[in-house]
């Protein structure tokens, strides 16, 4: 048998992986070298001819866009090695012995055309395979998701002999002649229920919030005689997900600390001592670099990603496929530092300005953060801060949290106020000498225990937003992903085009040191006060007083005029 595949490239693959030829990773490694194993296992029996069918049949198949758009479909070498694995592997000497493998899970960092893959596959196991009714589905969390690789698929039969035998329906690509077919499903499919699956094809497991249609497809499947799910992936942060715990179960397997014959797996990724800006290591992540992975576009990324915190981990799991936490360190100290000025409040009398007040009782200090918009075409936003604490626990918290936060008040820094929670009165009389000193017109809040000082503040002549023509407003500000994040990819990009500034307050210096940032799967981000070290609050009140400025400064929304940090 070895004779028979020793010059194909996925055996030769495999051989330059394991002598170091191609740099790979851990996991690849261990993939190749259970491959070969595995060829001299009296268990299995491969098939070279069933390898070569696959990796024949996308010839017969056309890239859809980019340079190679219209021209055959050659896999390349690492590609290859999958669907010989996949294809190539029976379980027992029997010429008609089933397929080995009947999971498989592929982990590799974007643009290295995983869709592309899938879909070939897909139209293999609905064409090709010699499964009678085959119901072959491409499966994701949302329709759209879905549709990808089926679309994709759609236009590989368009613009292939397939096209001659396979009918296309908008959903749906249907062989009637076998009754076979090729179809979308995500989670919100109207019904899930009468599915006998040949072949799922799962894309971005990462971003499945849970098992429940990833055990469906499983489930479905089980009435085949040879059964195929693949999931194709980038790594995640959601170590309670599918995702992971699918990652780690292929991690078992390769390294032989779980027996599980009938999943295949491969995970291309750096190693754990790798140093990630290191991009002669990148490939280990990207088979395909310099080919479909462009390494001068990589580099780029990993720049801004290396400047731009907030980007960094998104970087490391689209590119890198490392997993990462789901927050994010945000601003660095050099960042904030350069954006220091030397102003006083006396500069700023009479100037229009925006609050974000961030209001606690005990634990946490409360923040009234005055942003004030530019009037000149070169002048920066300028920051005024105000922090309270209750002044009974001020040395608990000081010994603590060990910050100076005595210090802080015996410079004025800090107003302290008496008992052991904070006496609102104290920041209502700040807001009015403020609102008399500046152009306050909006202060932003989060309503959730505010009942009581928004009252007040009422009656200090501050309207509520729906009331149009009040010289000043009082802003329900919500806290999650939707009102916050794009304030705060702003305000990020205020600092490191250094285009705002502050006055060297060490409590909010404090607090931009202390930020995480946390994403969703949308790109959504906001500051994530459990995930940070210490207090933010005067960094919340500053997004909320960033977010009310660019709206009412500007003609049109800032959000939609300035390029906005995409994680």
């Amino acid at each position: 048998m070895i004779n028979k595949i020793s010059k194909t490239k996925y055996y030769k693959y495999a051989q330059d992986v394991l002598s170091g030829k191609v740099l790979a990773c851990k996991w690849v490694k261990l993939a190749c070298q259970r491959f070969l194993d595995d060829l001299k296992n009296d268990k299995f029996y491969f098939s070279t001819p069933d390898a070569n069918h696959i990796i024949d049949f996308f010839t017969f198949l056309r890239h859809i866009k980019g340079q190679w758009a219209g021209n055959p479909i050659i896999l390349e070498p690492w590609e290859e090695f999958i669907v010989a694995n996949l294809f190539g592997f029976k379980l027992g000497k029997a010429k008609n012995a089933h397929r080995r493998f009947r999971t498989a899970f592929i982990s590799v960092g974007r643009k290295n055309g995983k869709s592309s893959l899938l879909s070939g596959i897909g139209l293999y196991c609905v064409w090709a395979d010699g499964e009678a009714g085959a119901e072959v589905y491409s499966a994701a969390t949302t329709r759209e998701q879905a549709r990808l690789i089926f679309d994709i698929a759609k236009e590989m039969v368009r613009k292939s002999d397939l096209k001659n035998y396979i009918s296309i329906f908008q959903y749906t690509l249907v062989i009637e002649s076998t009754a076979s077919k090729f179809a979308p499903l995500s989670s919100d499919y109207n019904s899930l229920d009468g599915l006998n699956i040949s072949a799922a094809l799962v894309d971005e497991l990462h971003a499945h919030k849970n098992r429940g249609l990833y055990d469906i497809l499983l489930t479905a499947t089980a009435a085949r005689r040879q059964p195929l799910t693949i999931s194709i992936t980038t790594a995640g942060y959601d170590k309670h997900s599918i995702c992971w715990e699918q990652n780690r179960h292929t991690e078992k397997v390769l390294e032989r600390r779980y027996e599980d014959d009938t999943h295949f797996g491969i995970v291309y990724t750096l190693d754990e001592k790798d140093n990630w800006e290191d991009s002669n290591l990148w490939i280990k992540a990207n088979p395909n670099l310099n080919i479909s992975v462009k390494l001068d576009d990589l580099q780029g990324k990993g720049k801004n990603a290396k400047e731009t915190p907030a980007q960094l981990n998104a970087f490391l799991r689209k590119h890198l496929n490392l997993w990462t936490e789901s927050v994010t360190r945000w601003i660095s100290s050099d960042k904030w530092d350069v954006c220091s000025l030397d102003y006083t409040e006396t500069n700023l009398k009479g100037r229009l300005c925006y609050a974000g007040l961030d209001l606690s009782t005990t634990t946490d200090i409360s923040a009234l953060v005055l942003l004030f918009p530019p009037i000149e075409e070169d002048e920066k936003y300028k920051i005024l801060c105000r922090f309270w604490i209750p002044a009974d626990n001020i040395q608990d918290r000081v010994r603590k949290d060990k910050v100076p936060y005595d210090v802080w008040a015996r410079q004025k820094y800090i107003v302290t106020t008496p008992g052991n929670v904070i006496d609102y009165s104290y920041i209502l009389k700040q807001i009015d000498d403020d609102a008399k000193q500046f152009d306050l017109r909006e202060i932003a809040f989060d309503r959730w225990g505010s009942t009581k000082i928004m009252n007040d503040l009422q009656n200090m002549g501050f309207e509520e937003e729906t009331v149009k023509h009040a010289q000043r407003h009082l802003i329900d500000f919500g806290q999650g992903f939707a009102s916050m994040s794009a304030p705060t990819k702003e305000l990020e990009k205020l600092i490191l085009s250094k285009n705002i500034a502050h006055n060297n307050n060490p409590v909010l210096t404090w607090m931009i040191s202390n930020v995480a940032i946390k994403q969703d799967p949308a790109g959504n981000v906001k500051p994530d006060k459990g995930a940070s070290t210490y207090r933010i609050d005067g960094v919340v009140a500053l997004i909320m007083a960033v977010d009310r400025s660019s709206r009412n400064t500007n003609l049109n929304s800032v959000y939609d005029e300035r390029e906005m940090v995409i994680l």
